[in-house]
């Protein structure tokens, strides 16, 4: 028979029972601040950054492009522009769904279900490409695949609209010159990535692109953007406008004249500077071939660079006109002073000749200019030190840069005396044994056209930023060059070469016309010379003249004779005067008599 516990038993039973309940709720405690201690420290302090590294998982940034400035002309006409375009890409690994969902409706209290194979179809219709195109390009593992490239704002907001699952609208730019051709040597290209390759988009590169932005955001699993939650936005600064001195009228006019007499001479290219004469403003710089930046690649890459800066040559008798300044200067001669011209002049053993045959002539230092005589040149020339001749010629900015902000730019060539031959000492009075641009004989003949002062040529006249803000180029200070009474001799000069000697072809009717014409051999590649080079350079009116215009015809065909560059002087000449109200000449042409 059990014995009956007594109460002492009973009380050491509740007690014990007591004290594992109070341990097992410390435990528990102990257990739960743990486990809260741990949740703070990973919610709260997230010292493994677990939260960071979710959030890093969810958020997309995606970069915003500046908008690259504008191209302009004189008038502020867009030469080159960019417009707003989209890449349609796809994250793939969200598209490898049968359906998803849309409200057809903004009214709509529920989402339809679209089947991917109607999204494909929509797709299609809308990108202009077929459904398998399509397919290919969405579905498949890569996190990130192009379906279209720089498609329009509006073709963007209709793809977004079709809803499909990991398609996104990338935002880039398309940059477009929508004059095609007209001056686009001076303008350059972009390659299709997006990297300026050439001219002043190039050179000009870094005031052009801006700075982009960027926009951060988060999405879901879905691939949808999470509203409300991580949203920042790092604004793109635009790049700024580039505002050239460059008439786009009177540029597509030069364009259209020299390729046309190119084509007349089947020559292998020719050129046409227009330089205004007060400023230094280059108001054309045409060629006869030029590049559409639209598609350069359809153009020879010799033509893409702008060959009145890239292009040196022999000048010929244009550069007889720095002698004649530098012989009046130096007081060597007046425009009448009276030479004897054999048909052939002898000199430290070099002979010249005239490019017409004749009798030995009674003519003038005008008339020696006028009838462009290698002899009598040299005979004023000689009368010269060689160190002056250089002098003279660096004076005019032979063998300089001239720096107008395209790439490719050239010096020319301008040997120094102790490095001339015993003719070429000579052949430098008469534009041969030194190369220059056709720029360069512009600027030496706007130097006599701006009372004696060169001038910096100028192609860039502002930039102006997004806002609307202009900052001028300023204007370098010009060099006297030779006196206002020299210029005056040479603007008689000038001018009795148009009336009465090689530059009649250049004359016009209701102007004044001051010109010299020029002819030089043209160097073989393989040694040798196998063509001539042919120039006019010219200036109007001549009572105050306001523009140069220089033509350059490399290689033509035929008999030099009856190869006339004037001719397209003389078309461009009257085109910027006219255009730019220019009033007619009223006095008479002021020249020298040519013979005695």
């Amino acid at each position: 028979m059990a014995r009956a516990e007594t109460p002492n038993h009973e009380s050491l039973r509740v007690a014990l029972g007591a004290a594992r309940l109070r341990v097992g709720l410390a435990f528990v405690l102990i257990l739960l601040l743990v486990l809260g201690v741990r949740l703070f420290q990973v919610q709260g302090l997230d010292l493994g950054g677990m939260a960071q590294a979710g959030l890093n998982k969810r958020l997309v940034s995606q970069p915003v492009p500046a908008i690259r400035g504008s191209i302009l002309d004189d008038e502020g006409n867009e030469l080159a522009h960019t417009v707003q375009r989209f890449d349609i890409v796809v994250d793939q690994t969200l598209s490898d769904v049968e359906s998803f969902y849309r409200f057809e409706d903004e009214t709509d209290e529920e989402p339809t279900e679209i089947p991917m194979e109607q999204g494909f179809q929509e797709l299609s219709a809308i990108l202009g490409q077929d459904v398998e195109t399509l397919k290919a390009s969405i579905l498949g593992e890569d996190k990130f695949a192009f379906v279209a490239r720089s498609v329009t704002p509006e073709v963007r907001n209709d793809v977004m609209d079709v809803k499909m699952p990991g398609v996104y609208a990338d935002p880039t730019t398309l940059r477009t010159y929508p004059s095609g051709a007209v001056a686009g040597s001076i303008l350059g290209f972009m390659s299709g990535d997006g990297r300026a390759l050439s001219g002043i988009e190039l050179t000009q590169e870094d005031r052009l692109r801006g700075t982009p932005g960027s926009r951060t955001f988060e999405i879901g699993g879905d691939g949808i953007r999470i509203p409300y939650a991580t949203n920042e936005d790092v604004p793109a600064q635009d790049g700024q406008s580039v505002r050239l001195t460059i008439d786009q009228d009177l540029q597509f006019f030069a364009q259209q004249t020299i390729a046309a007499q190119v084509q007349d001479y089947n020559a292998q290219w020719g050129s046409i500077v227009v330089m205004e004469a007060e400023s230094g403003a280059i108001k054309a710089m045409a060629q006869s071939t030029s590049p559409d930046p639209n598609n350069f690649a359809a153009t020879d890459p010799e033509f893409r660079k702008a060959l009145s800066v890239t292009a040196s040559f022999e000048p010929g008798s244009t550069t007889k006109l720095i002698t004649m300044a530098a012989a009046l200067e130096e007081g060597i001669i007046e425009p009448t002073s009276r030479f004897e011209i054999p048909p052939s002049y002898t000199v430290d053993g070099q002979t010249f000749t005239d490019a017409f045959e004749h009798g030995t002539e009674q003519r003038t230092a005008a008339g020696i200019f006028a009838k462009s005589m290698n002899t009598g040149t040299v005979m004023i020339g000689e009368q010269l030190t060689p160190q002056q001749r250089y002098d003279w010629l660096r004076k005019f900015g032979v063998g300089e840069p001239l720096n107008v902000g395209l790439n490719g730019e050239t010096s020319g060539i301008l040997p120094t005396p102790d490095t001339w031959d015993p003719r070429q000492q000579y052949t430098v009075l008469f534009g041969q044994g030194l190369a220059q641009t056709a720029l360069h004989t512009a600027s030496i003949y706007q130097t006599i056209a701006n009372d004696g002062v060169r001038l910096q040529p100028r192609l860039i006249d502002a930039y102006i930023d997004p806002d609307g803000t202009e900052h001028k180029v300023p204007q370098v200070e010009g060099a006297r060059v030779v006196s206002e009474e020299t210029v005056g001799k040479l603007h008689n000069m000038l001018e009795t070469v148009t009336v009465e000697g090689s530059g009649a072809t250049g004359a016009l009717e209701e102007y004044r016309v001051g010109s010299k014409t020029g002819t030089a051999e043209a160097p073989s590649p393989q040694g040798g010379y196998d063509g001539y080079t042919l120039s006019y350079a010219g200036m109007a009116p001549m009572e105050d003249p306001k523009y140069v215009v220089v033509v350059t015809l490399q290689r033509p065909q035929g008999d030099l004779y009856y190869l006339l560059p004037g001719e397209s002087f003389q078309k461009v000449m009257k085109h910027v005067l006219n255009s730019n109200n220019v009033p007619p000449s009223t006095g008479k042409p002021e020249t020298y008599p040519v013979v005695y």
